[in-house]
């Protein structure tokens, strides 16, 4: 594998992950249905874990990162630094393994979905499905650049699926008022994107250059200030949540 490859994931959480947690808070309701899906397991294995979001209160979990800036500011006392890709426990060492997130992140998808089948008999993983319509407005709008990356790095949530063989894929509608400040999370608080700390916790904001970034922050801020945005997405404004193509996926038994 390549070296420099496998340590991408690693250099973009040890230059985004300080402060991560004071924006990334996890969300209770998709805490609550990722616990129904890993259900009354002892023994949970977690990819990407970085500040341990989303890991079930009552299971003996062990924290897998590929960044020692994000397991700095993981609470478990289980933490190993390793990527997906080559994990360091022998098959079946968990009852179920976790990654939320984070399979983007993995210079090589399929060889680490199936390090998560050799090590776990359950695998739980929450992604997103860049094939889905309607996509956040941000992209379309503002940041197509930030769809060219995504859709470079997104895997189909089918392709995923097939890997894992997947018994269950469920879609997760963004509430609206979501507390885990991933790029998503602010669709209908549009003003939350002029924040320079909100867009630094998000890896896409994170990757893409000032001169990027900043002129469409400034046409956000101005049509923001005009009311042309409140016009232009009026039907968004008295909804709860939106279907902008969240799954998670659930294999093994």
């Amino acid at each position: 594998m390549d070296t420099a490859a496998a340590d991408r994931p690693s250099a973009t959480y040890d230059r985004i992950g300080i402060g991560y947690s004071d924006i990334r808070r996890p969300d209770p309701r998709l805490h609550a249905l990722i616990g129904q899906a890993l259900g009354s397991v002892h023994t949970v294995l977690n990819i990407g874990a970085g500040t341990g979001s989303y890991e079930p209160e009552d299971a003996d979990v062990t924290a897998v990162d590929p960044s020692q800036v994000m397991l700095d500011q993981h609470p478990g006392t289980k933490k190993v630094k390793a990527g997906a890709e080559a994990l360091p426990f022998a098959d079946g060492s968990f009852d179920a393994v976790m990654a939320i997130m984070t399979v983007h992140h993995w210079p090589d998808l399929h060889r680490g979905l199936a390090e998560l089948r050799r090590v776990a008999r359950i695998q739980v993983v929450f992604t997103w499905d860049p094939t889905y319509r309607p996509e956040l407005w941000v992209l379309e709008e503002y940041l197509p650049e930030i769809r060219e990356m995504d859709h470079a790095r997104f895997a189909p949530v089918t392709e995923v699926a097939d890997a894992l063989d997947a018994l269950t894929v469920t879609p997760f509608p963004i509430p609206h008022d979501f507390t885990d400040g991933f790029q998503c999370a602010y669709w209908r608080r549009s003003e939350c994107y002029l924040d320079p700390v909100i867009r630094q916790a998000s890896s896409t904001f994170a990757q893409l250059p000032p001169s990027v970034v900043e002129p469409a922050i400034a046409r956000l801020r101005a049509d923001l200030a005009s009311g042309t945005w409140h016009r232009r997405h009026a039907d968004l404004l008295d909804r709860q949540s939106m279907n902008y193509g969240y799954r998670l996926l659930i294999a093994g038994t």
